[in-house]
């Protein structure tokens, strides 16, 4: 899966479900914690990556790094597909 497809992916389920479809109030190094989602927010993204990418997150894995940004998001996703092969 290619990088624009991931951040299309991401870019639609955030600007669907907590942006009100304001798709330019998102960019790639905004920080999403308090500006975009609240921490039930986390867990729907979550939820969502893991299905959506086929891939588990460990608890351990749901950090500030991680989940800080669309660019960190996209990133965190990228290396969960690499390492699953």
């Amino acid at each position: 899966m290619q990088t624009t497809e991931i951040e299309q992916e991401l870019r639609s389920f955030l600007t669907e479900n907590f942006l009100f479809g304001r798709d330019e109030a998102l960019n790639d190094d905004m920080p999403l914690l308090g500006n975009v989602i609240d921490s039930q927010g986390v867990i729907e993204l979550i939820q969502f990556v893991q299905e959506r990418f086929s891939i588990a997150v460990d608890d351990e894995e749901v950090t500030a790094d991680n989940f800080a940004s669309l660019k960190s998001v996209i990133g965190f996703i990228e290396t969960k597909l690499r390492s699953k092969g």
